[in-house]
This record gives C-alpha cells, structure tokens and sequence, in this order.
C-alpha cells in the first residue's frame, strides 16, 4: 500500500522513534546509564528525521490508503510538536512558489542579510511567527469559509496533538518534558534551520543558484540535502532525487553543493569569527550590485 517501495525506509524510521520513545518513557531519568544517553541521543537524531518525514509526507503522501495516511498525519503531528497541515500554506503554497524570493515568508533575508550566528539563531523565531501571521491563520481562515471539511480535519490534527501532550504531561510532566516537548522544538527548530542554511546567500533570482545542497545528509534524513533539484521538480518523490540532482549538478555553482552539513556550520559559524575567509559571501548582493552599477552606468550614458 506504500506508493513508493523506498518508503520501507521511512516506515522503518517510523517504528525506531516509536520504539525509542517507549524505552526512554518507560526506563525514566536513567542519567549514570551510557545506554540512556546513546538512546536519548539516537532518539533526537530521529526526532529530526521526523521534521524531514512530515516535510516528503505533505509533498507525497506515503499510502495509497487514506486511512493510512491519516493515521501517518496523526503520528507526525505528535512527534513533529505541530498539526503537520502547517506545512501546506507555509511550505507547499508559499515557499515552494516564491523560493526565497519576495512574497516568501520564509526568505532568509527578510529581517537581515547577513549570514552570522547572531543571524542563524534568529531565524526559527523570526520565521515561525511571520509563517504563523502570514500564512497559518489566513490559510485557516480560507479554509473555514471554503473547504469545510478539511478545515475540520485540521482540527482533528490539533485535537490530537493537544490530547497527546495533555496525556502525558499529566502522566509524567517531568518524562513530558525531556522526551516529548524537548525532541519536538529540536524537530521544528532544526528544519527551520535546514531552509535557513539551503538558502541563505544564495541567489533567488538565479534559475540554478537559489539553493545550497548538502550530500552527507542525504542518507540519514531521507534525500533531504538535495535542495535545488527538490525547488525544480517538487512533485518528484524523495527517493528519486539523486538521480534528479546528477542531472542538474552541473549547472549549480560548485560553492552551492557542501559535502558536510556540520562542516558548513562549523566553518561559516565559528570559524569565520576569526578567520575572515571563512565568512559567508552572498550571490544575492552581488547580483544587486551588478545592477546597480548597471543602472549607474546606463544613467550616465544618457546623460
């Protein structure tokens, strides 16, 4: 019933957080035990894998049963820390039309263009209020007036989110609080960090410039680092985007495509404070620069 045999992986991935999550729940505040901490560890790794699941879920969804499918909406929502419906206006109707360009509530360099780590931890704040403004509640709004029905199952997504946590808190707000709230802000924080860093000084406005790849990701967190194959053929299923990249690979410039996720953020965060070398360069002002001076030069001509 799976549309894609690739999504074996993500069933699987399903069943170890699951698992995880029971051990952990069950074994408590075990802090002299190496195995709570390589289970705790292991756990928010997979927490992030949860954020890159709801994000290929919205995209495609996994069954061919809808049945499936929501109860797979239901699964996410509690272990993402949002009802994943959020994705369909800030993501699939806004981010995926604009890309980073204005009218995206989500563009890197709304508030700042800078690329720092003042800038980096900024940003999930920033964004997920401004998402939450400006495409969230409209989007609901829109929803309540035309779309009746999954206005209501939106609402079960958020009925079901909020029971979840109203269960466990009051089973164990301590147990809550480390193995259910902590791994879901790790879950949104980091995919909203995901966007920051696949975009940021990046160029917008360039047909194959306006997203960063990372390639070690990519076998852990589902083909998540292919990012500017995934802006040019959205409908494509994640499994399919490597070969989608190979295709592309060579009209990105080389700077856009990062072996090492953690390398990038080391070097452009850490590193670059006392190695200016290492500091972020930004296509984007360089592109309004050029026409600047092409503006400046065209002026003077007619002068």
């Amino acid at each position: 019933m799976l549309k894609y045999k690739a999504d074996l992986k993500s069933v699987l991935y399903i069943i170890i957080t699951t698992v995880l999550f029971a051990y952990l729940w069950h074994t408590g505040f075990n802090w002299t035990s190496p195995i709570f901490w390589i289970a705790f560890i292991i756990y928010l790794h997979f927490s992030v894998a949860v954020s890159v699941m709801t994000h290929n879920h919205n995209h495609i969804n996994m069954w061919t049963n809808k049945a499936l499918n929501l109860l797979t909406d239901w699964w996410l929502t509690v272990f993402y820390g949002l009802p994943i419906f959020v994705w369909i206006p800030t993501h699939n109707r806004n981010h995926h039309r604009y890309n980073n360009k204005e009218g995206d509530v989500t563009r890197t360099y709304r508030h700042t263009e800078d690329n720092n780590m003042v800038s980096l931890i900024q940003y999930p704040t920033i964004s997920g209020v401004n998402q939450m403004k400006e495409s969230i509640i409209p989007y609901m709004a829109e929803l309540k007036a035309r779309n009746l029905k999954q206005y209501r199952e939106n609402w079960v997504q958020i009925l079901v989110l909020v029971a979840w946590m109203l269960v466990f808190f009051v089973w164990s707000w301590k147990k809550a609080l480390l193995f259910i709230l902590i791994p879901q802000q790790v879950s949104q924080i980091t995919v909203i960090i995901f966007n920051y860093i696949q975009h940021i000084h990046a160029d917008e406005e360039s047909d194959y410039n306006h997203s960063r790849n990372f390639m070690w990701v990519n076998f852990f967190m589902l083909n998540n680092g292919y990012h500017t194959i995934h802006h040019e053929r959205a409908v494509i299923h994640w499994s399919e985007t490597p070969e989608g990249h190979k295709s592309i690979a060579h009209l990105i410039d080389p700077s856009l495509i990062e072996k090492s996720f953690w390398g990038y953020i080391i070097r452009t965060y850490v590193v670059s404070i006392f190695v200016p070398k290492y500091r972020s360069h930004s296509m984007r002002l360089d592109r309004l620069a050029r026409i600047q001076q092409q503006e400046e030069a065209a002026k003077q001509s007619a002068a």
